[in-house]
This record gives structure tokens, C-alpha cells and sequence, in this order.
């Protein structure tokens, strides 16, 4: 049996300090002056506080000085773990081979994806998508070791915005020899050291005697070069995703309109794309929680749900149920933050490849448009018939939604026998003008069938006495109507009634 060659694509989160406060999804922040300040000093800010001339390492009052409505955030290293989570979440519907590393980092072992999803371009595509929908800015490397893929991101954060590539194992070395020492992380306390003796490449450490660089260095650092070159096994601590899905995500601002919300609850929709593949489900029921002011005025959330009448998985259909459901909702209050929650689960069928699809498409597509239909119109608006055993034609002629469970079919043999009548019957039957003795609704209506007669519903006090005609008007349209019978014995005008109309 073939095995797949190795190869790992490592994304970076360069800004992961600054983008867990101040988002790229929320395009009025990105002019604003931010820094990050941990211990005084700046370790990260935006693109426009680099403009106004700060730098990393500046005290909190050299800041002031150059930028007066500077926006100063203290580092918080549990939004950035939690962030790192909902990543790696996100990133598990690329590979179940995905585990957290240094320095703001995420390795992914790609192997046996690339089939899956169309190539490394097309993959390496998918997953900056993700990234820039999760709302970070990454950098991409990839590599068949994971920790020199881990080194070619982080140098793509610094020159290479596309990112570092190297495919091939034979041309691995070439490429990391270019590469700076202080990228790896035991040389970033001995910087000063290494370039003291000239050490500025990896090609350059190499070189150096192995015996006086690790009784000057430290053995971290031989073992660490030693893994990007492959002469030294890696072990990785793969991450798991939690067993229940229940993620709330704060807002940067508040939020008004309903339509806006939908960045966000794609990025919602990332980490359960992410969570279904790593537990190989599909959702049936979905709860989505839109979160308004806390406190004293506190207001309680706007919740809905997303009940599927067809397990999926697939991020197209469930993004076009979130933006008919969210474009039709009227916010009472500003939305603050946002809870999506999986209520219901089966496991997930294996997908069909075969080579020539079924005719007229497949069952589950019929499916997904009706849920898509009752996401637009509501749920009362789109129904299925549920026929009840009953001779009265209004009585028997009944409809529930399509996303309750259809009732079992009533056999052929119980239906041999029965007048045809329509499917689509008035709210109210309506009285018809009587013209000559005949029944006359836009013209003069012909009977063109037996009489059926019904009397029914004498143990309640909707007794019905009738008797139904199939009629046809001089366009040929049949209807179906009927004359009571019950109102006046005495009465020789009969009274006519319009109930149905025949498609």
C-alpha cells in the first residue's frame, strides 16, 4: 500500500496579540493608532501605529508622545489561547492532524488531504480563506518537516506576505540555509552572541562546532536546528476538539443592523465546520444566541434556531440558512456578542463519489431547499400534506410544516374507490351567483362529474351534508364545488358553493 509523502503547512499569527482586541473583520478599526502594552512597553500594534512612527519595545509614554488617542490594550494571554483553540478548531476540517506550537503557530499535517481538497494550491487557498473569515492575518509556510515549515512562516511574516513553500525534501536544506539564526526560538536570548562571531544564517550555525556551540548555547538550540533539518524526530501533541459545541464570541462594537452580523457568524461557522469534521457528524439542530446589553439594563438575547429536516455539513448551505435567517430579523436592541450552540447530531453519512451522478440530483439537494425555503418564508409558510382519515374534504385535507416528521402514507388500497378531488382547497368555500339555474363563477359553469356525496360530522357540530361536482368554466378550468343541501330542505334554488380548484 502507497503512503502519502509528508508535508505540513504551518500558519503564523504575526498579530495575534493586537487582532484578539482589535479585529480586521471590522474595517472602521484598521485606521485607529492600537498598541499592545506588556510589563510598559509596546510587543505589538497596528499598521497605523507604525506610521506615527512607534516601534516594538517603546514605553507606554513615548507612545503618548507620538500619537495623543492612541487606543493601549494590556496583553491578555488568555484571549490569545482561547483564540489559538477556535484556529486549530477551524483548521480541523483540513486535517485531524493538528497540534498548537511556539510562538503564536499552528502546524497542520496536510499528507493525506491533498487529494481531498484539490491540490496544495487549492488547499493552501482554503485554509488563508479560513483564516481571513476567522477574522487573523496569517502567514503560510510550507515544507515537508513541520518545524521548517514552522520557520518559513515565520520568516513569510517578515518579507513573504504570501508565504514560503518547498515541496521537495531534496531542496529542504538549500532553502533553510538562507534563513535567519534569530528565527528559531533558543537563539532569540543569544542573538547578541551569535552575531558576535558572524552567525547571522542558519547555514552559518551549522557550520559552528557542535561540542563548543552547545557548552555555549545551550542544548535547546542544537535540537531545535536538528528538527528543521529532519536529522531529529519531532513529537507533536495533537489537539482535540471539546465533545460539545457551544462557542460565544464578543463583538468589537455594537451592532445594529442584522445583516452585519453575518461576518461574524461565518467565523461561528468556521470552528463548527472545523468541530463536525473532527467528530465526523453532521448537525441537525443549530441555536444561535445574538447577546444585548448586560447589567442593570440588561435585555434579554434575540434567539433563534435552525432545525434541518437533512443532516449537513457542507458550509454553503448552512451559511445560506444563517444570512435568510439573520435578513430577516429586526434587532430590538444593539447586539454585543454572539453564541451559536449545537443542539442535535447524528453521524455523518460517507460521501458519494461515483462517477455519474443520480438523475435529477440527489434526495438530500431536494432537502436543503426546502430548508432554504423555510429559512426565506418561515416555517408555517412552507407546508407538506398530512391527509387525515376523514370524509369531509376540509377535515381531510390537511397540511403541516415540512419540518415536522412527514406522516406514514396511507395505503393504495385505502384510496381505491375515492372521487378525485384537489389538492388545493379555499380558506372558506365560496357562494356562487346562480344565472339560469346553474352555478356561474365568471361564466357558466358545466358539470362534468357524478355527484359524490358526503354527510359527515354529525358527532361534532360541524355536520356536513353536500354533494360534490367537478364543473368546468369555458376557459376549461375545473373546479370543484358543491350544493348544500342541509340549509333549507323546503328551498327549490339550490345553493352553490365554491371549495376547490384543480391544477
Amino acid at each position: 500500500m502507497a503512503t502519502c509523502p509528508p508535508l505540513w503547512i504551518a500558519v503564523h499569527l504575526p498579530l495575534l496579540q493586537l487582532e484578539v482586541f482589535v479585529t480586521p473583520l471590522f474595517a472602521q478599526q484598521e485606521t485607529q493608532v492600537s498598541v499592545i502594552l506588556h510589563q510598559g512597553r509596546v510587543t505589538s500594534m497596528s499598521a497605523s501605529a507604525d506610521q506615527a512612527g512607534i516601534r516594538l519595545g517603546m514605553r507606554a509614554g513615548s507612545v503618548q508622545m507620538l500619537s495623543a488617542d492612541a487606543d493601549y490594550y494590556q496583553r491578555d494571554h488568555n484571549k490569545e489561547k482561547l483564540a489559538l483553540q477556535a484556529i486549530a478548531t477551524a483548521l480541523l476540517q483540513y486535517s485531524p492532524q493538528v497540534c498548537l506550537a511556539e510562538d503564536d503557530c499552528i502546524l497542520v499535517d496536510i499528507s493525506a488531504s491533498l487529494s481531498l481538497f484539490g491540490g496544495i494550491r487549492a488547499l493552501r487557498k482554503r485554509v488563508q480563506e479560513s483564516m481571513r473569515i476567522l477574522g487573523y492575518t496569517a502567514t503560510t509556510g510550507i515544507a515537508p518537516i513541520a518545524r521548517a515549515a514552522w520557520l518559513f512562516a515565520k520568516q513569510a511574516s517578515r518579507k513573504l506576505p504570501r508565504g514560503q513553500h518547498v515541496f521537495k525534501l531534496q531542496r529542504l536544506s538549500q532553502r533553510l540555509d538562507r534563513l535567519p539564526v534569530k528565527l528559531l526560538t533558543a537563539a532569540e536570548p543569544l542573538t547578541e552572541l551569535l552575531q558576535g562571531i558572524a552567525c547571522y544564517r542558519l547555514r552559518d550555525l551549522r557550520q559552528l562546532p557542535r561540542p563548543g556551540l552547545q557548552r555555549r548555547c545551550g542544548k535547546a538550540l542544537l535540537i531545535e536546528l536538528d528538527q528543521a533539518y529532519g536529522e531529529q524526530a519531532e513529537v507533536h501533541e495533537w489537539y482535540l476538539a471539546a465533545p460539545e459545541f457551544k462557542v460565544k464570541m464578543e463583538l468589537p462594537d455594537r451592532i445594529e443592523q442584522a445583516e452585519s452580523l453575518l461576518i461574524f457568524a461565518r467565523s461561528l461557522l468556521a470552528q463548527l465546520l472545523g468541530w463536525l469534521a473532527a467528530q465526523q457528524l453532521a448537525v441537525t439542530h443549530i441555536h444561535m444566541e445574538l447577546l444585548h446589553e448586560r447589567g442593570r439594563q440588561a435585555i434579554p438575547p434575540t434567539m433563534f434556531d435552525l432545525q434541518l429536516a437533512q443532516a449537513c455539513w457542507q458550509e454553503s448551505h448552512l451559511l445560506s440558512l444563517f444570512k435568510e435567517k439573520l435578513s430577516q430579523l429586526k434587532l430590538h436592541s444593539a447586539v454585543i456578542g454572539m453564541l451559536l450552540e449545537v443542539k442535535q447530531t447524528i453521524l455523518r453519512e460517507a460521501q458519494s463519489y461515483t462517477l455519474f451522478p443520480e438523475p435529477g440530483g440527489q434526495a438530500n439537494e431536494h432537502k436543503r431547499l426546502l430548508e432554504l425555503l423555510v429559512a426565506r418564508l418561515g416555517e408555517e409558510n412552507v407546508l407538506q400534506p398530512a391527509p387525515q382519515a376523514d370524509h369531509r374534504a376540509d377535515v381531510a385535507n390537511h397540511w403541516i410544516s415540512v419540518i415536522k416528521k412527514a406522516p406514514s402514507p396511507c395505503p393504495a388500497s385505502a384510496l381505491a374507490g375515492y372521487a378525485l378531488r384537489p389538492n388545493w382547497l379555499l380558506p372558506q368555500p365560496l357562494a356562487l351567483d346562480i344565472h339560469e339555474h346553474r352555478p356561474y363563477y365568471g361564466s357558466e359553469l358545466k358539470l362534468v362529474s357524478p355527484a359524490e356525496r358526503i354527510e359527515a360530522g354529525w358527532w361534532h357540530e360541524q355536520i356536513q351534508t353536500r354533494d360534490y361536482y367537478i364543473a368546468v368554466d369555458k376557459r376549461h378550468v375545473r373546479y370543484w364545488i358543491y350544493r348544500e343541501r342541509a340549509n333549507d330542505p323546503d328551498s327549490e334554488e339550490p345553493v352553490w358553493f365554491l371549495h376547490g380548484v384543480f391544477g
